[in-house]
């Protein structure tokens, strides 16, 4: 039996949460003027590790980072939510460079690969042994797989998209990989990230168990899935298509939107369960700026437009508002917190994409009509999507991978790499009489990072 922490584990948690600070505050200064207590409790046992790492509230709740989402395509705000924002929200709604500082993304994401950090370097004090080498793997594997999920999340905002002509020269993000504060931040190459979140990552897939304990917990199916991600966004297809099927060897499973038991009524607020049997890992996205939350955002028209009359997910994805829709299709069981953990529909978005990027056509489409079945109304005929060529399979898997995947933080980061490719989308935001566009090759897409970490580390902005 597991106990996910969701309140703060005892006095370990006040621990981590104080170290946490004064990393992310960057102040030695503040940090020796903090008098000792004899209350803290320094962590030491492999079951503090693992209470670190369960602790949802500092590892997977409301931290993966949302900037790249608000500044999507998926949403829209009408003028009077628009005007409602403050200054700064205003500003990246716009894409507009913004000075923002903490608490944000940055902060969230670093707050859990500090934790990752800590505890990789506890489990150095703590000898593995026959009898504790299950756990001892699960926590290393565990703070592996964090700390490289938050390391490709946060390069697929900051960093331009990667290529293997300037990716080497590309500016990422601080690659931290130890806790202790004093060690200067220095911004790595979009390269260098991607390796560093590979060989965490591939690491952590042979510590993991196949299964964990709770879809909060990292697996080897998660770490597989996280790799079929990152080689994805790598346009390394073959090897994307590898860890795509090794995670579904632990998962297949879809949902039928027909009638299934994690599923409530379609028409219902919040119509999909929570921990249901698609999630193979569990995080949700961060509130940062509150531009696209379900309060504010509507779904974009011809998104909308897109959904089949008879695909079900536009009953179990959208509520009208009227004169427009909102989105309420998230596996959070939430109607305003949005899912950004790993998840079998992706997977499935993945193998075919791949599947045709390697001329294997028929596989392509067999698999994406595999999902688009299970979503389909099974009172009428079902007509298997076909596509003419490469191109247009590519077209239309990447079409339904939009209409699956909306809102968990992935639109950015996909929209980058399209237009890497040439696909030349120019992105618009109208309000009222005014129109702003974001350019296919705008360095902007390399989304500016927090003010206050800039001022303090001296790291070149973007």
């Amino acid at each position: 039996m597991i106990e996910i922490v969701i309140m703060k584990k005892n006095n370990i948690a006040i621990s981590i949460v104080l170290c946490t600070a004064m990393l992310l505050t960057l102040s030695c200064k503040k940090y020796l003027e903090v008098k000792s207590n004899a209350k803290l409790v320094i962590p030491h046992t492999l079951s503090d590790v693992q209470g670190l790492l369960d602790d949802a509230n500092l590892m997977n709740l409301r931290l993966t980072p949302s900037f790249g989402e608000a500044s999507s395509d998926d949403f829209f705000l009408t003028v009077n939510s628009y005007n409602a924002l403050s200054v700064r929200a205003q500003e990246a709604y716009t894409w507009k460079p913004t000075p923002y500082r903490h608490a944000n993304d940055w902060s969230l994401a670093y707050t859990s690969v500090f934790n990752s950090n800590l505890c990789l370097e506890l489990l150095e004090s703590i000898d593995r042994t026959p009898a504790n080498s299950s756990q001892w793997d699960n926590a290393k594997g565990s703070a592996l797989f964090y700390r490289s999920f938050y390391f490709l999340m946060l390069t697929n905002q900051h960093g331009l998209a990667f290529d293997e002509k300037n990716s080497g020269n590309d500016l990422g993000i601080a690659l931290r990989t130890s806790s202790n504060f004093n060690v200067p931040s220095v911004r790595s190459s979009v390269s260098d990230c991607y390796q560093k979140i590979i060989e965490d990552a591939t690491l952590a897939l042979t510590l993991l168990p196949d299964y964990p304990q709770h879809v909060m917990r990292p697996s080897k199916g998660a770490a597989a899935a996280l790799l079929s991600r990152c080689f994805l966004y790598r346009h390394e297809y073959e090897t994307s298509l590898k860890y795509t099927l090794e995670a579904l060897k632990f998962n297949s499973k879809l949902m039928d939107y027909n009638g299934d038991s994690d599923l409530l009524a379609l028409s219902s607020t919040v119509p999909i369960k929570k921990f249901n049997k698609e999630t193979i890992w569990y995080a949700e996205l961060s509130s940062n700026f509150g531009v696209n939350n379900t309060t504010n955002s509507r779904v974009d028209t011809a998104l909308y437009a897109s959904y089949n009359i008879n695909d079900l997910r536009r009953t179990a994805f959208f509520r009208a508002s009227a004169p427009y829709q909102q989105f309420k299709g998230n596996y959070t069981a939430s109607g305003t917190i949005y899912f950004s953990g790993l998840a079998t529909d992706e997977l499935y978005l993945n193998s075919a994409e791949c599947k045709a990027w390697l001329n294997d056509l028929s596989g392509a489409m067999e698999t994406l009509n595999i999902l688009l079945k299970s979503r389909w109304r099974n009172t009428v005929p079902f007509s298997p999507v076909t596509a003419t060529d490469k191109s247009d399979a590519i077209r239309k898997i990447r079409e339904e991978r939009r209409k699956e995947l909306l809102m968990r933080g992935l639109r950015f980061a996909d929209l980058k790499r399209y237009n890497k490719e040439g696909a030349n989308i120019i992105l618009r935001r109208v309000l009222g009489s005014q129109v702003f566009t974001l350019a296919p090759d705008s360095r902007y897409y390399a989304l500016p990072l927090p003010t206050d970490i800039i001022e303090s580390t001296g790291m070149p902005q973007n």
